[in-house]
């Protein structure tokens, strides 16, 4: 799933200077953390901010804020439509950031990949447009117990409405996807197979490319949720195999409000359009429309064009560093948290070992509600997640109203993480 190779450039960017140490790959940190200026914030009496809550949304370095400013102040203008310069270079810009984007995960064509506000409207395109025209009363879909609501509720809604009929591959006590029980779910004959490409509770990485050849072979096509997968480690759609891939912007250090959808060209081509308006049009009359070609036809209105070009530049900027690098160094720093974590009185990990996850660690604290410890975290500068992070069944799987969630990515250390050990002992403390 995960490549062996990297080939970080360390002429294009002074970051990628690489660091050995006991036979592990690390980056040059004190640079890395000069390029996201947020994390030299003082919170709380002049507290250092300790960043856990990548998961929910990553922090941007100065190359993706400067190169939106860049288009604002050099290039702002509409695309594809104005035949000026300023709308020439807008669009050379906007189209440059979707071919990046395809080479980054491995799409064999640009005009797969389609730009969203977020994978959770790339998760309701698909629904909405491919589920309407081709799933009938009675078919299955197949979902995770470990779904985000996002990979949830847009197949509620389309089977409420059409009759279609929905199962749960079942997450084992360990945390992981119980794989007999997939095969045994995939003789029903199912049209969909959704699921997440690792969770972003669990921590756990779903072996999607055996998952997807299970499900072809069962006739089945696929939907993954990569929004924690995208931005962590190497993804190549083709390699896959997949049908249909979601991801979000704002989890791998660029902007808010554009997301992903990859789709297979066959499927896209025959899926009617998401909406209706200027752009995804070829021609307009009085007696109806005729929809552009793909991606435009599901790309109505005017985009995120600073956006786009925001994620062109995280896409720049996470290339330079190597996807391999950045899963590598999580593997350290979560392998570290369980090692600083796990001997804390009265707290528990959810979800598998160390070696079969990513940089998400997801824990209960005995007696102590998850948003106290959140809180209490807060004063010390330590910024985590309490809730159920969007996944309610899961925690109901798991017996659990909520957790704590300390959520991890290239810039964070193992500093970070003593920090992370040191306030839950005032946490418990303040609780004695």
């Amino acid at each position: 799933m995960v490549s062996d190779e990297f080939s970080p450039n360390p002429t294009e960017n002074p970051l990628t200077q690489i660091v050995f140490t006991s036979n592990m790959i690390s980056f040059n940190q004190e640079e890395l953390l000069s390029q996201f200026p947020i994390l030299s914030v003082k919170v709380h009496s002049n507290k250092r901010l300790v960043y856990l809550d990548s998961a929910a949304t990553s922090q941007k370095p100065e190359v993706v804020m400067r190169a939106m400013n860049d288009f604002y102040e050099h290039a702002n203008a509409n695309i594809h439509r104005g035949i000026h310069a300023l709308a020439e270079l807008a669009t050379e810009m906007y189209e440059k950031s979707r071919q990046k984007t395809a080479d980054f995960i491995g799409a064999s064509d640009a005009s797969q990949i389609i730009f969203t506000r977020n994978t959770t409207e790339s998760i309701n395109l698909v629904a909405y447009s491919w589920g309407r025209k081709f799933l009938e009363t009675g078919e299955r879909i197949l979902l995770t117990q470990m779904e985000h609501h996002s990979n949830l509720v847009p197949w509620y809604m389309l089977a409420e409405e059409r009759g279609v009929k929905i199962d749960f591959i079942r997450v084992t006590d360990e945390g992981e996807l119980d794989l007999e029980h997939y095969q045994q779910l995939l003789q029903t004959q199912p049209a969909l197979v959704a699921f997440t490409h690792m969770s972003n509770v669990l921590g756990t990485i779903n072996p999607a490319k055996e998952m997807i050849d299970l499900a072809h072979q069962a006739g089945a096509l696929t939907l993954v949720d990569g929004a924690q997968a995208v931005p962590h480690f190497p993804v190549d759609v083709t390699d896959l195999n997949a049908d249909f891939y979601a991801f979000s912007a704002h989890k791998m250090c660029g902007p808010n409000g554009i997301g992903v959808l990859y789709g297979r060209k066959k499927l896209l081509l025959e899926m009617p359009p998401f909406m209706g308006g200027g752009d995804m049009i070829k021609k307009v009359t009085f007696e109806g429309f005729s929809t552009n070609s793909i991606p435009y036809k599901f790309e109505a209105g005017t985009p995120a064009i600073a956006e786009g070009i925001g994620l062109g530049a995280a896409i720049d900027f996470l290339t330079s560093m190597g996807m391999q690098n950045v899963f590598d160094h999580e593997s350290e720093l979560a392998a570290y948290a369980f090692e600083v974590l796990t001997p804390i009185p009265g707290l528990a990990i959810i979800g598998p070992a160390p070696d079969r996850r990513g940089g998400v660690v997801s824990f209960t604290l005995q007696g102590i509600h998850p948003h106290d410890i959140a809180q209490i975290l807060d004063r010390e500068g330590i910024a985590v997640r309490a809730g159920h992070h969007c996944a309610m069944p899961l925690h109901q799987r798991f017996n659990l109203h909520a957790s704590t969630r300390a959520s991890l990515y290239l810039y964070n250390t193992k500093a970070d993480l003593d920090a992370l050990q040191q306030g839950l002992f005032k946490v418990i403390d303040t609780f004695k």
